[in-house]
This record gives C-alpha cells, structure tokens and sequence, in this order.
C-alpha cells in the first residue's frame, strides 16, 4: 500500500514500528502535492521548513520520545494563526501577514509533535460556501476540477479528498467543515462550541466559530479531537445495534436533489438494518428559531470580533482596510454591512443572544431526550457540487436557489445550537459526485458521536478517490 493510502492514525503507528520515517512521509506528501497542484488547494508552503521540521521529528522519536502526533503532516486552513508561515484569510488586505503568535489550537498540534504542513485555500474571510477565491484562485474539486469543492475551508478538504494528506484542520461557523467534507467526498466535524482552544482565529463570530478537524476517516477525527480538545481518555466505541438515532424529515429532507436523496435514502436503509432504532420525529418550530438567531448574530458580531483580532494580531492594518480590499463581490456586499455597523441593530443582537439561541439550543436538548436519542440525521447538503462561479445562485431541481442559503440550509442549525456535528461520506451520486450525512447529537456527546460516526463509516464504507480529475482539467485547459 502507499503509504498515503494510509489512515493518519495508521501512519503513525507504521512510523512509530519504524517502516518509515517521518521524512520519507513529508516527501511522499510533498510529491503528491505537486501533482494536484491544480487543484489549487495550498496557499502557503515552505517545503524546505517542512522537511528540517520532519527531520526533527525523526531526531525526537529516536531519543524515545513519542507525542500523539509526531511527524503527522497537517494542512490549516489560512485563517488559523501560525508564527512560520502567513495568515490572511485569502483576503488582500491580509495577504502574507504573519501573526505574532501561534493560536492555541496551532500550538496544541504542535506540543504533540504535529508538523505544520502549510496553509489551505478558503472562501475569502470565510463568508461564503463554494471557494471561489479571486485573490488566490479557487480551490477545484478533486471529483470534477469545474465544480465547487465547496467551504469556506474548502481547501483542507480539497487536498484530503485529492490524497495529499489524510487530515487537516479547518474552521465552522455554519458548516464550513462540513459542507466541504460532503461535497468532496470526507469527513468534516464541528465540535461542541468551546470544546476546542479559541482565539487566534481570523473571526466571523465568537459566539459561532470553532476550529473542526477533516479527514478521511471518523478514526483521524476522533485522533485530532482528543489532542485539541486535551482529553486523555481512550477513544471510545459503540455498537450501532445500542444506537437510536432520529430522522427529522421536516425541513432537512425537503426538495433535496434527485440522485442525492436516492444516496440518502439507501444509508438509511443500511442504518434502519444496523442500528437499534431509526425514530421519524421532527423538530418543529426549529427554522422560524434558527432564522431568528442565524444572521442577526453573525452579522453584529463579524465586525466586533474582527476589530479585535486585528488590534490583537494586525494593529497596523484596519477593518476599513480589510472592507477595501475585499476582491470577491459576494463577500464585499456582506462585509460592507457588516462595516457600517447597520445590519443588524443591538437589540435584534441582544434578543437573538438572550432570548431565541437558548430556545433553539433547548429545543434540541428536548429533541435528543424526549425521545431517547443519540444522535439524529440528516442530508449534510441538499445537493451535489454546483458548477464554479454559482456565487449568488445555484440550479436545484431546475429552480436557481440562493447559494449560500441553499448549501448552508442542514448545517446551520446545529452551528446557531453549538452542538456537534458529524458529516460522513454516503455515497456516490449517479452524476458521479459524493453525497455526505450529517450525525449531530447533544451538546457535550463529542466522544459518543465520533464513535458513533466511526461505526456508521464502517458499515457505510470509504469512496474511492478520484482519478480522473486532472485529464478532466486538462482537457478544459487545451
């Protein structure tokens, strides 16, 4: 087997026997890397820093000392602070700043013997869904190089799906983890929101955002969750035949796409076979809760909390300067709002926080146990991946829908909740393209749900990577 086949936890049991070093891995990611350039999924990379810091790891597994990481190559997404290589945002006024510290969620990996592989591709500020990054070019999808790979953190997922690497880091404020993860064919988590160390993240909202692992496997996640979030527990396992889960058919099954929805379905079939129970419940009055908490906060917070990031890590640089010089259209319009401080008044703000968040984050909480739940699920997306350059429409079942309403409908919210998320690879649809299912359980239930999530990719199975992607862009490009 290649060693890039490999699992991230089954590297580094291979490096730990001593099949190979963490410097033959670095090349070999390396290498690989090169060959998917065009997919656009890397930013920012030192090849010569990585491979010292590869040669550094091998030095400290010799003297007999072995973090849970050590010579993991991991890619972050480029809004995560990181003192050796830039963190812009993929926006210009950012480009090539280099924070002064790392973010605690970037020292964590590292404290555990990580290597800092390089900075992913993102939808500029992370106000958008299908990375379509004018200033850095977009990232493609490794199934189809014309569509979305979707994001915002769609580079980390671009360059897992591709096999560059088995996980990265990405970042989740309504299914930025996730959204990827399904549409290019992994797995993408979003924790319980403060699970994981906060600051030192360009922000859209600090009441929404958290950092998330991507992999390829719920195994790689449960590995990345424990190291961020400093459990030291064993990973914990289940049996699907313990397991109920819920299927909320109202709203996330609604006008889902044709070939999509024949994917959902048959996984339902494989988990009604599987698991103790499927119970179909809905959670009613959760989208007028949801519209009412979704928009108001981010779009008061987006500009509070950016003020104090670049005060914090950019004191020269302004949130007026970051406004102009914002090169996608779709994010200028938001952000033009979001700076005027005009879009959403405090008190809207206030009520949103205080009154209709906890009442949405209750009905959850009565969702899951009123009904004697572990998880529920859920079409991670309604759809496949759009075609590249769909930034204000998409075509769903022959009707243009809103892009960003239509791809962040089934995520956004459990984000608005702060309550886990799981998306896993389904299927293929009939146009070829991945199909993701989102396992979301109650606030606090991390390890439950990743185990949950492994046993449910085991009976589901892996998707075979794409192969033929690059003759597909290089036809496109002759």
């Amino acid at each position: 087997m290649n060693i890039l086949d490999l699992t991230l936890v089954k590297a580094l049991e291979r490096m730990q026997a001593g099949e190979f070093s963490s410097v033959e891995y670095v090349q070999a990611v390396l290498e690989r890397n090169r060959e998917a350039e065009y997919l656009n999924a890397v930013v920012y990379l030192d090849e010569a820093a990585v491979l010292e810091a590869a040669t550094q790891r091998d030095r400290q597994r010799q003297d007999n000392d072995n973090p849970a990481l050590l010579g993991a190559p991991l890619l972050l997404k480029d809004n995560i602070n990181t003192v050796d290589l830039p963190t812009s945002a993929c926006t210009p006024a950012l480009k090539g700043h280099v924070p002064p510290g790392n973010a605690p969620i970037t020292r964590a990996l590292l404290d555990t013997g990580a290597i800092i592989f390089g900075k992913t591709n993102m939808h500029e500020l992370a106000f958008g869904i299908t990375n379509n990054n004018p200033t850095f070019g977009p990232a493609r999808n490794p199934y189809n190089p014309d569509l979305i790979p979707g994001g915002s953190s769609g580079g980390t997922a671009v360059a897992v799906a591709a096999g560059i690497l088995p996980a990265g880091l990405g970042s989740d404020t309504g299914g930025s983890t996730r959204i990827p993860a399904a549409l290019c064919g992994i797995c993408g988590y979003r924790p319980t929101i403060g699970r994981y160390p906060a600051g030192g993240v360009v922000p859209i909202s600090a009441t929404r955002d958290t950092p998330g692992p991507m992999a390829g496997a719920v195994e790689d996640i449960q590995l990345l969750d424990r190291v961020m979030a400093g459990d030291a527990e064993p990973v914990e396992t289940v049996n699907l035949a313990d397991v109920r889960l819920g299927v909320p058919r109202a709203y996330y099954y609604e006008n889902l796409e044709t070939g999509l929805a024949d994917v959902i379905e048959s996984t339902l079939d494989l988990l009604a076979a599987s698991c103790k129970s499927l119970v179909e419940v809905d959670l009613d009055g959760m989208d007028e809760l949801n519209q009412k908490v979704s928009f108001p906060i981010v779009l008061y917070e987006a500009r509070r909390d950016m003020v104090q990031y670049l005060a914090d890590f950019a004191p020269g640089i302004s949130i007026e300067d970051v406004l102009g010089g914002i090169a996608s259209p779709d994010v200028k319009e938001v952000y033009t709002a979001v700076v005027s401080g005009e879009a959403i008044s405090e008190d809207a703000y206030r009520e949103a926080i205080t009154v209709h968040r906890p009442r949405l984050q209750v009905l959850f909480s009565g969702y899951f146990s009123d009904n004697s739940l572990d998880a529920l699920v859920v079409p991670t997306v309604p759809m496949t991946a759009p075609p590249l350059g769909h930034d204000n429409t998409v075509d769903l079942n022959g009707e243009q829908q809103p892009t960003m309403a239509t791809i962040i409908r089934n995520t956004d919210p459990s984000s608005n909740a702060g309550i886990p998320s799981l998306s896993v690879a389904a299927g293929l649809a009939a146009n070829g393209l991945p199909v993701g299912i989102c396992l979301e359980g109650p606030a606090g239930s991390d390890r439950r749900l990743l185990a949950i999530g492994k046993a449910v990719q085991e009976q589901v199975g892996f998707l075979p990577r794409p192969q033929v992607a690059r003759d597909r862009y290089n036809r496109g490009r002759n």
